[in-house]
């Protein structure tokens, strides 16, 4: 038998808010030095400083995921250009002008864990580039609006996957959002792709990191040697947009807040 799914009271939702909003107040201290000449490790050692600096521990340093042989040892995961997600920070990893950086980021603050991503153009990106942005972070939200008590979470797959390839761009498969709460990765996985009618019933109480991963070529990755860094097969650019949702009644919440990464 798998674990089971956790459903949470109002009152453990808000604690799980307080830990996404130091999730997104950190990618909003990050951003302001996401610039050309940057090195991913300055950015991961900024988060974690700011992330204990309120009270928080980083949720990723030192955390071990089922497919690791090894304890991820950074607080950020920073994929760029290419890189899906699980990008390794590096003094040798310097942005420059025209990238995107996918940054991921998670909280464990008083015993409940936040998680949220945002991919960031550094400089002025292609046209193409910003598309794949700006479809990705829509179809994050096409995928919230359908987080609704009542609901089968292949609602939430099936909108986000529609919206991307409308407009010509591909859905990663292998990896998925999940459940959060007392814990980082918690069922039900939350697939990117799917179809309406399939999947679990969304309740009241349940909690989920939804977080598409979309490519600007084809949807095939594969894994670095470094273990943990995924990347597009075809070497084309993939963005990452995450926020943590509390399935509603009649509305999902959202818990995580771009608005603090954005201005």
């Amino acid at each position: 038998m798998g674990e089971k799914i956790s459903y949470k009271t109002p009152e453990e939702i808000e604690m799980i808010r307080q830990s996404s909003l130091l999730v997104s107040k950190t990618l909003g201290e990050v951003k302001k030095h996401i610039r050309p000449g940057a090195n991913t490790m300055d950015l991961d050692k900024i988060a974690e400083t700011f992330i204990r600096d309120h009270g928080g521990v980083p949720a990723f340093k030192n955390y071990k995921p089922r497919f690791a042989d090894s304890a991820y040892p950074y607080t950020l995961c920073t994929s760029v250009n290419d890189e899906v997600i699980h990008g390794m920070p590096s003094a040798r990893r310097i942005l420059q002008e025209g990238d995107i950086i996918s940054v991921d980021c998670g909280v464990l603050l008083n015993g409940w864990f936040g998680d949220s991503a945002y991919t960031f153009p550094v400089g002025e990106v292609s046209a193409k580039k910003q598309k794949l942005l700006q479809v990705t972070r829509e179809s994050l939200f096409k995928g919230i609006e359908k987080a609704v008590a009542g609901n089968r979470l292949g609602e939430v797959s099936f909108a986000i996957q529609r919206h991307a390839e409308t407009y010509g761009f591909s859905v990663v498969r292998e990896l998925v959002g999940h459940g959060i709460g007392r814990k980082l990765h918690e069922p039900p996985d939350v697939p990117n792709y799917g179809r309406k009618g399939a999947g679990v019933r969304l309740t009241e109480g349940m909690v989920l990191a939804i977080e598409p991963m979309i490519n600007l070529g084809k949807r095939f990755v594969e894994v670095s040697k470094d273990g943990y860094t995924i990347y597009t097969t075809d070497r084309q650019p993939s963005a990452h947009f995450e926020h943590s949702v509390a399935v509603g009644k009649d509305k999902a919440v959202i818990l995580s807040n771009f608005e603090l990464i954005e201005h």
